[in-house]
């Protein structure tokens, strides 16, 4: 008997361990959704073949019609296709890769995602477990192909097959830094290596562990030799507990979780599938009557220290996933076991439902523990108890009449109790290595908070077609999740998603918004681009006098709460030197509730782009009180610094750095104290101290005109200063009232395009020079230190030096002299990556800057922050968008930051698209039937050879990647035969001369095989393997070969340096 109290003390909510995340692709389901739909359906997914399909499939005709010969097995659709330069593989290294190493990467990748983490951006180390079976496709396809495996070299072909290599390979290809532990426990090893794993998180080696395994038969359409009294199912079918129960079927299937200590992912916001409550492993030892045989007492042992360390009492264990392979031998010794440890703490009978997975999709050896468990986590999901299958008439060497225990036939409902519901798994290792695992459903979360009242959703793909297809994908499942919290949709894809080239943005209001563009594609609402990879620096641009509106980011105040606080923190700096508070002004009705902003707005009028154009269009209204007291210099100024700032500390808070700005006019002030020209306080007192000394001169006025700045000169008479010149075709002049309204009437007149800008002063002009001396004095009282951030100069339209930026005498200059705005413009566009964003209301400088002549206009990214005045989308939506775009445009945004106001979760999303080919060497020296063993468990018998020959397509090549540049073929022979020896190496169809060799998916295995390959060819040179490590290109590569073989022309006969000296022409 096994004592419960004799087993270590329980762990406590603390120490257990949560499912976050899973993958897992089995017979008859793609997915874990249909895999859920095929088990609540009570449905079989064995593959029965007919004699033609096995025919077809290679197996040798004696084999197929040999009576005892089963034509039936677990089938993996597609099992032999791969998305290999989703991970970076050339076709060939695919072909050379056991499918096993493959999908299991695959599953890693969409375990993760589910789970909604980039490995890229995970804070801490992960960490892998995992086993697989044999490599069937080692064995039986690439040993039976000589010329492909010599081509490749041992290496290659045992690092891409052995076990040793499944989950290592997966860390390197994912970056994982935590543990990397292959297992290897026989029928036992996915739920060992979920044990294993459980361990790790606890110790603290890892932060988040993958763990699981995989079985894959090759090939796959094969059936298997029945034998009595062994553990195979003489007609395809399992039957767990039943009186006819006489063994399994095999099959193929993967399954992988992904977990994390339960305190941490309730503190992440992280989605729980179900809560490991504990886990235990053992050996049987000597303590059964063979080898292969199962002992209750080991069984037992493992299931009672599980549940000890779970500290959960049997009876609150109302479901059981048990190992049920339906062997004669097996099923009474698992339930013995069972009972051994229940029906010793509890007199209740009948009370805890058993089921096998087997019964619906075989036994997949590696994998089965990792199937049952999922199977049973789903359960624990859908709070329902499938059938388990072919249960007719219970097993006679059972005693189900005293027993705890029932086979569960139907689809029932999980009835809640008292209790949260909870599960055991079972699963058994050929050899006696037995694991157990308690489950229990998730804990109550607390709900999401209150969101944005606009959400962005992100993405992207490495392809056009995956990218479409994502969008697909996430319309579907929408439409089929009507509850789902857009704020956790916008989220999800945000943090937990890798950034590919490829991208797509949307800015929608609700699921009701999103489906609407989403599943009728509007191309108003969805923005798409291909980003190229290289990094793209960013410039902010800072609006001057001329945009401002009274409620300027109003919507941003009322919900971004660093726009907020900057805002807050700068008026009562503010409010003693200005007398009032700066907010009353900006935002006269601030109080009200934030639901004000959003009537500016709907998705509707959104998709219309939110312009209203009448107003836009028609001659500006006279201002009202609030506008008038907003456009007095003394407060208009300090105003727009406030926003802008504000506004920049937001975007930079939010990743979005500036490696240069600009300022216009005021706005160089914004740039200057973010440069740490001057400190917030200092920047503050010198903006009001400035506004305060133009209010006190006499008013002007400013007017834009459409001239450049060689044909305004005539104009600049009666006073009249060239303010401004703003893009070589657009200039500001600036001077006394009247000598601008007749300029702007001789203007007009003559059918020059012009208009009045918002200011009761006539700045950067001569009617400023009086103030000149006087501020610079005020300056010097401020310590003026030289900028961290390049900065433009209004004054000069260069970069603005040390020199300058500590010299008071400049900036009484920048008050008096010309905004050299077009200049400074063409110096940003010198970098032609660079990302320009205005920060200020409207967006006149992205216009300007957008329409600066010169240079690659259409490639040109310039944004705006804030909406103009006539532009009716909400705030919130306007910065959305622009987000989007900045993210569109290659910018990394920083997502945790941008939500960490509020409270959000990672929610389950559909998973990357996978864009999978073929890949699949076909044996050449035997068929199928000669090297394939019906299975590797049988006892030794006589093999069944056949005749055939017949080659297979092996060779196959592939088309080239889509690569960052373009191709060019070779160009002579030398470069051709290089050609030759890539393509073959590599599968690739089309290589271009200067393809790079690892873009293409090769490495440092390969690149030694290459050379080999060119010493073969070349064999008067001797290529060093630095040469293709510098610079892995043909063209490169046939270089120096040429140089080499040059170097041997005087060594060779006549005749031979001849045909050598043509054959590199």
């Amino acid at each position: 008997m096994t004592d419960l109290k004799n087993h270590p003390q329980p762990l406590t909510d603390d120490n257990a361990i949560a499912i976050v995340g899973m993958a897992g692709r089995f017979p008859g389901a793609r997915d874990l959704e249909q895999f859920w739909q095929n088990l609540a359906a009570g449905q079989e997914s064995i593959a029965f073949f007919t004699k033609e399909e096995l025919l077809a499939a290679g197996v040798d005709p004696t084999l197929v019609d040999h009576p005892h010969y089963v034509h039936a097995n677990g089938l993996l659709e597609n099992a032999d296709f791969f998305d290999a330069s989703f991970f970076g593989y050339s076709p060939r290294e695919a072909e050379a890769t056991d499918p096993q190493q493959r999908l299991f990467l695959e599953g890693a990748w969409t375990a993760l995602e589910d789970a909604g983490y980039d490995p890229a951006t995970f804070p801490g180390r992960i960490g892998i477990y995992a086993g697989s079976s044999i490599s069937t496709y080692l064995l039986y396809q690439l040993m039976a192909n000589p010329d492909f495996v010599r081509m490749l070299g041992e290496n290659q072909i045992l690092i891409g097959n052995d076990k040793d290599h499944l989950a290592a390979r997966v860390a390197y290809k994912l970056n994982l830094k935590g543990p990397s532990v292959n297992v290897q426990t026989a029928c036992s090893t996915a739920l060992v290596a979920v044990h294993l794993a459980c361990q790790s998180l606890l110790t603290g080696e890892c932060d988040m562990a993958l763990a699981g395994g995989i079985s894959i038969r090759a090939p796959q359409k094969q059936g298997y030799l029945y034998h009595e009294g062994g553990i195979d199912s003489p007609d395809g079918h399992c039957r767990a507990f039943d009186a006819k129960a006489q063994g399994a079927v095999g099959g193929s299937g993967l399954g992988l979780v992904v977990l994390k200590r339960l305190d941490s992912a309730l503190v992440d916001g992280d989605w729980i599938y179900a809560v490991i409550k504990g886990s235990a492993i053992n050996n049987d030892g000597a303590d059964k009557v063979g080898y292969t045989a199962p002992s209750i007492n080991g069984q037992a042992q493992v299931i009672a220290e599980a549940l000890g360390i779970a500290g959960i009492d049997p009876e609150t264990v109302s479901y059981v996933e048990t190992h049920g392979s339906g062997t004669p031998l097996g099923d009474p010794i698992e339930i013995a076991a069972l009972s051994q440890v229940f029906e010793t703490r509890s007199p209740k009978r009948g009370y805890c439902a058993l089921g096998s997975v087997k019964t619906n999709i075989g036994h997949l050896s590696a994998a089965a523990g990792a199937a049952g468990l999922i199977k049973t986590v789903l359960m624990l999901q859908h709070r329902q108890i499938p059938p388990s299958l072919n249960f007719e008439q219970p097993n006679p060497q059972i005693n189900w009449t005293d027993s705890a225990f029932f086979v569960n036939t139907v689809l029932r409902s999980w009835e809640e109790g008292n209790l949260p519901r909870r599960a055991g798994v079972n699963s058994f290792g050929l050899g006696g290595t037995n694991a157990h695992i308690v489950l229990e459903e998730p804990p109550s979360l607390e709900p999401s908070g209150k969101p944005r009242t606009w959400q962005l959703l992100t993405l992207s793909a490495r392809t056009e077609a995956a990218l479409e297809q994502a969008r697909a994908n996430l319309a579907r499942h929408l439409r089929q999740t009507p509850t789902l919290n857009m704020a956790d949709v916008a989220y999800t894809l945000g943090v937990g998603r890798k950034d590919f080239t490829q991208r797509q943005i949307l800015v929608c209001r609700d699921l009701d918004d999103a489906l609407s563009v989403l599943e009728t594609r509007d191309p108003k609402r969805i923005l798409v681009s291909n980003q190229k990879t290289r990094p793209r620096p960013v410039a902010f641009m800072f609006s001057g006098v001329g945009d401002q509106y009274v409620n300027m980011a109003l919507g941003l105040y009322q919900t971004e709460a660093t726009f907020r606080s900057h805002v807050d923190t700068c008026a009562e700096l503010l409010r003693s030197s200005l007398g009032l508070d700066l907010r009353e002004v900006i935002y006269p009705q601030r109080e009200q509730s934030s639901a004000m902003t959003e009537l500016q707005g709907d998705p509707t009028s959104f998709a219309r782009s939110g312009l209203d154009l009448r107003k836009m269009l028609r001659p500006p209204e006279p201002a009202d009180e609030v506008t008038q007291r907003l456009n007095q210099t003394a407060l208009v100024h300090p105003a727009l610094f406030v926003v802008e700032y504000a506004l920049a500390q937001m975007w930079m808070e939010w990743g979005i750095k500036p490696q240069a700005m600009i300022g216009h006019s005021i706005g160089e002030y914004v740039a200057a104290c973010l440069a740490g020209v001057f400190s917030l306080e200092e920047a503050l007192t010198l903006i009001t101290h400035r506004a305060r000394m133009i209010q006190e001169i006499s008013g002007g006025a400013m007017l834009a005109v459409a001239l450049p700045e060689e044909e305004i000169q005539p104009f600049l008479r009666q006073g009249l200063s060239l303010s401004a010149i703003n893009s070589p075709s657009v200039c500001v002049l600036a001077g006394p009232l009247e000598a601008v309204q007749q300029a702007e009437s001789e203007l007009m007149g003559r059918g020059i395009a012009c208009r009045r800008l918002q200011t009761t002063h006539a700045f950067h002009s001569a009617m400023m020079e009086p103030l000149r001396q006087s501020f610079a004095e005020r300056v010097s009282q401020v310590a003026l230190k030289p900028p961290t951030i390049q900065c433009l100069s209004n004054v000069t339209g260069t970069w603005l030096t040390a020199e300058q930026a500590t010299d008071p005498n400049y900036w009484a200059d920048h008050l008096c002299q010309t905004v050299r705005f077009a200049d400074g413009v063409r110096a940003l566009w010198q970098a032609p990556d660079r990302v320009l964003l205005e920060i200020g209301p409207g967006q006149t400088l992205s216009t300007l800057a957008i329409q600066h002549p010169g240079g690659n206009v259409t490639e040109r990214v310039a944004l705006a922050s804030l909406r103009q005045s006539y532009d009716r989308r909400p705030d919130l939506a306007f910065l959305l968008g622009t987000l989007g775009e900045l993210w569109l445009a290659g910018i990394p945004i920083d997502w945790k930051i941008f939500y960490a106001g509020e409270r959000r979760r990672r929610i389950p999303l559909p998973t990357y698209p996978f864009e999978r080919q073929r890949y699949w060497v076909e044996p050449t020296r035997f068929s199928h039937a000669t090297s394939v063993r019906p299975t590797l468990l049988e006892e030794k018998q006589e093999e069944v050879t056949s005749k055939s020959t017949e080659p297979g397509p092996v060779m196959a090549r592939h088309a080239r990647p889509n690569l960052r540049n373009l191709y060019v073929a070779p160009r002579n022979d030398l470069e051709r035969e290089v050609t030759a020896i890539w393509q073959k190496l590599l599968g690739i169809e089309q290589v271009g001369v200067y393809d790079n060799f690892f873009e293409l998916g090769g490495h440092s295995l390969m690149a030694a095989q290459m050379l080999t390959q060119l010493r073969a060819t070349f064999p008067l040179v001797e290529v060093p393997l630095r040469s293709v490590l510098e610079d892995p290109t043909i063209a490169t590569l046939a270089q120096t070969i040429e140089q080499l073989l040059l170097e041997k022309v005087e060594e060779l006969p006549e005749a031979d340096a001849e045909r050598l000296l043509l054959s590199m022409s």
